[in-house]
């Protein structure tokens, strides 16, 4: 017990010097944070130092590293800001000839060939030429239209080899329709077919400017290069749609003028779009060129026959072959492009397809005689052209390389112009026609004849 009751003064002590040290110590730390933020600004130890200490090495570290940076030449230089300094570019090229690469590029050499023909310039003939002179000739221009070149643009805009090939395609039409001939409706026919064309591909080029501007085989089209503003080419158009369309529905027939605008609005607003879309454009495409020998034969007869049908057919199976083997040797044009075609995404059926319409080009021809539209003579003659152009379409689909292809496509130039002048001489007559009574369109005046006395 007198162990324990010594043990209790010291105790009493040491709890009463810690309650004493607490208390000052909770009373003292707000004064004890004030002194030590004076003590930091006195001292300047603050963040906003640091950060100012920051920017001073970063300043002065850009500052060594632009030293030793080779500051970049101006393309062009006033001579005489070189004649002043001689020995600094000397000094500098000095420097950098060991480090310089090997290959230059094109840029480069042309832009120092430039920089020496200025000093050898101001040297001899001491002439000024002023800065930024050679960048504003290579800045870009506007093309002023002139009245002379004016026929050609519209040539070229209109595709003019294209639009012939669909007029004599629907003189065809018209030629092989089992009618008398009448050159008034011929001529009012291929014309308004012509102008319905040159529309249509109008429309066509003005919807493509970004996509065209991609390719090299359509780069220099006339609304890519500027030549003619997307204004008059669209004027263009609708000169020659209207007055086409009309020319087609007063002075043929309304069959021939609804043709005509539905061929328009399927190749314009159909077939272009598909072609960035779906390989399915291929197939709308080769509706649209089987339309021109269809219309040919309704301005004849006024009516949508079974041969009208059959020369439609020739043209669409024909187009498949001439089509594809042009499309395989631009596949890395379309596909700059950005279009969707079947020698791109799918060539095994672009070959595939080539081959059974070319096979298909002869199942046609044995057909025309069958619905009376030629004689038998027919698929014999033409089986020789049939047969080679099969014969290439089996070349194509079992090589497949460029050169099968342009033999293809060259062959399918001169095929359907041969294909269609061999029908046209093997077509039956129409006294042949009128004593069968087969003649569309002759019935009823026959009938009218008949009844009068």
């Amino acid at each position: 017990m007198s162990a324990a009751r010594r043990c209790r003064p010291p105790r009493a002590l040491a709890g009463l010097f810690v309650w004493r040290l607490r208390n000052t110590g909770v009373r003292q730390i707000p004064y004890r944070f004030v002194h030590l933020y004076h003590i930091a600004n006195d001292r300047l130890i603050t963040f906003q130092y640091f950060n100012f200490l920051k920017r001073m090495y970063v300043t002065q570290y850009n500052k060594d590293l632009s030293q030793r940076a080779k500051p970049k030449s101006n393309s062009i230089v006033s001579p005489f800001h070189e004649l002043q300094q001689p020995d600094q570019e000397k000094k500098v090229v000095h420097k950098i000839s060991p480090v310089s690469p090997v290959h230059q590029s094109w840029s480069e050499t042309s832009s120092r060939n430039e920089l020496r023909e200025m000093k050898s310039a101001a040297e001899t003939e001491d002439s000024v030429i002023p800065v930024g002179a050679e960048s504003k000739d290579r800045q870009w221009k506007e093309m002023k239209l002139r009245l002379d070149d004016l026929p050609g643009i519209l040539a070229r805009l209109s595709k003019i080899k294209l639009t012939a090939l669909v007029v004599s395609t629907a003189s065809a039409g018209f030629a092989m329709a089992p009618v008398p001939f009448e050159l008034t409706c011929f001529l009012l026919a291929s014309l308004g077919t012509g102008l319905a064309s040159c529309a249509a591909n109008s429309i066509n080029q003005f919807f493509e400017v970004p996509f065209d501007s991609n390719m090299n085989r359509t780069k220099n089209r006339p609304l890519v290069r500027g030549q003619i503003s997307p204004l008059l080419a669209v004027c263009f158009a609708a000169s020659c749609g209207v007055p086409g369309i009309a020319l087609l529905t007063l002075g043929v027939n309304p069959l021939t003028g609804a043709l005509g605008a539905f061929n328009i609005f399927l190749y314009t607003c159909c077939y272009t779009p598909l072609k960035r879309m779906s390989i399915a454009n291929t197939w709308v495409g080769a509706v649209v060129g089987a339309i021109p020998p269809i219309m040919g034969w309704t301005a004849a007869t006024g009516s949508l026959d079974a041969g009208a049908l059959l020369l439609g057919g020739i043209l669409y199976s024909w187009q498949f072959p001439h089509f594809n083997a042009l499309s395989w040797g631009l596949r890395e044009d379309y596909s700059r492009g950005g279009y969707c075609m079947m020698s791109v995404t799918h060539p095994g059926l672009c070959r595939r397809v080539a081959l059974r319409h070319c096979l298909a080009l002869i199942g046609l021809s044995t057909v025309a005689p069958v619905l009376d539209i030629t004689t038998w003579t027919f698929p014999i003659i033409s089986l020789p052209i049939n047969l080679y152009i099969s014969y290439l379409g089996f070349r194509f689909y079992r090589d497949a390389d460029r050169s099968s292809s342009r033999k293809l496509f060259f062959c399918s130039l001169w095929h359907l112009p041969m294909l269609l002048l061999v029908m046209f001489t093997c077509k039956k007559s129409v006294l042949e026609k009128e004593d069968k009574g087969d003649v569309p369109g002759r019935s009823h005046e026959r009938a009218m004849e008949i009844r009068l006395p």
